[in-house]
């Protein structure tokens, strides 16, 4: 498992720069991944999301277009200075009725079924304990009526595999670095991603923690998986 140190240093260094690395790497097509988690959770109709490994806030700011502003969002980091870029887009954008904090997703700063959605974006692979991890979430999540979303790199179709695998550790490094200034950061992303579990793994997890109801819905030729499961 990931060291959270580690971790945690890893995105205060890249903190800046993030949001540039992540729309180049992907050509753009992370928003399209994005925008599935959105409409999945706008149709739950939930009052109260809480964005778990927020970073920079893409997914809460995504959340906070569709709902209406009643409805409240919290975005939750252990990373001080990738919450600090998402509160600057906040000021910038003038959204209201969100809030970005401090928040380990081992241990977190809610109270018991006291949210309605938890997401987490691109952020659960590097949890330094899973299973801990998602005992939170299904913690704060109201039972019967609350919904964990997981948007995840998975393991795509064997063919492209080879090219897939190419791309995360000789390109991705190598084009992120002249980005960030960090090639040892995105050599992390890349053998971590290599050595994440395909989607039948995270479904086993989340059976494992007390979730149901838990589907996949696999995107981009199952390079990322959308996990969607009832508290």
């Amino acid at each position: 498992m990931p060291d959270p140190e580690k971790v945690n240093s890893m995105f205060s260094r890249i903190a800046a720069k993030y949001d540039l690395a992540n729309r180049a790497l992907s050509l753009g097509i992370d928003t399209l991944w994005r925008d599935r988690l959105v409409d999945e959770v706008w149709l739950r109709s939930p009052n109260h999301i809480t964005d778990l490994a927020t970073g920079s806030g893409d997914v809460a700011f995504e959340l906070r277009k569709e709902f209406d502003p009643e409805i409240r969002i919290y975005g939750l980091d252990f990373c001080e200075p990738m919450l600090e870029e998402a509160r600057k887009k906040q000021t910038k954008a003038g959204y209201q009725n969100m809030s970005f904090e401090v928040g380990d997703c081992l241990a977190l700063p809610l109270t018991d079924a006291s949210t309605d959605a938890v997401t987490i974006s691109f952020g659960y692979r590097n949890l330094g304990d899973r299973h801990q991890g998602l005992l939170e979430m299904r913690r704060i999540l109201r039972p019967e009526t609350g919904y964990l979303y997981i948007l995840e790199f998975s393991q795509p179709l064997k063919a492209i595999r080879p090219f897939y695998y190419f791309y995360l550790k000789t390109l991705l490094p190598n084009i992120a670095g002249a980005l960030t200034g960090d090639v040892s950061a995105y050599r992390y992303l890349s053998d971590s991603i290599e050595a994440f579990p395909p989607k039948e793994g995270i479904t086993e997890e989340l059976r494992l923690a007390g979730f149901r109801d838990i589907h996949a819905i696999p995107m981009t030729c199952g390079m990322v998986a959308l996990h969607i499961a009832k508290a």
